[in-house]
């Protein structure tokens, strides 16, 4: 059991599936790999019951010229261009992780999971306590949802097998020395034993 927590319960815990879509994807050398991990993820978190969240990056029109200038993401968006259109298929969640009905899903347009969505609002009508963090990349949505998950109260669990960043130096270096101090960094093969049996 990670850090010898008891089991914690499904109907107060979401995996929050960040930013797994085409266009991020493609930063990494073995996404396939990845996508296997995560579907290992997601079918535990169903079976025991707890709530899965989605979480993708993509702007309308509207966002797009909302970014301002001064704004370091401005010229990360302007480069990327439609790439990161919400109706582009570059911004779907990936169809190997695709929502089903009773899962949350929300658009952002900054880099952490909570400062433009209604994410926080949504997974408090559902009484949630505990997050479990799965995403790309680990130096981007992960490390801004961890610190803004952690300000909000949730207890939070990240997923080390089941994130990953361009720079595999990075990804370690975060999840072993700097997670650690606001997060439980697990791995899948932890998940089963963490989240107890759903029962009716």
């Amino acid at each position: 059991m990670p850090d010898n927590y008891p089991p914690l319960d499904p109907q107060q815990t979401a995996l929050l599936v960040m930013d797994f879509q085409p266009g991020v994807l493609g930063m990494l050398t073995d996404a396939d790999a990845l996508l296997s991990q995560v579907e290992r993820a997601i079918a535990i978190v169903r079976e025991r019951g707890a709530q899965v969240a989605y979480v993708r990056v993509a702007f309308e029109d509207a966002d797009f010229a909302a970014i301002p200038p001064t704004s370091r993401m401005a010229s990360r968006v302007a480069q990327a261009g439609e790439a990161f259109h919400a109706d582009s298929p570059a911004t779907a969640v990936h169809e190997r992780l695709a929502p089903r009905e009773g899962d949350i899903v929300v658009r952002k347009t900054r880099v952490g999971a909570f400062s433009t969505t209604n994410l926080d609002e949504q997974l408090r009508e559902r009484g949630i306590l505990t997050l479990i963090l799965a995403g790309i990349s680990t130096s981007g949505v992960v490390l801004s949802t961890v610190r803004d998950a952690a300000d909000r109260d949730y207890q939070v669990f990240v997923l080390e097998d089941a994130s990953a960043d361009p720079e595999p130096g990075v990804h370690a270096f975060l999840t072993e020395k700097i997670f650690p101090r606001q997060a439980h960094v697990i791995r899948i093969s932890e998940l089963e034993s963490l989240l107890s049996p759903h029962t009716d």
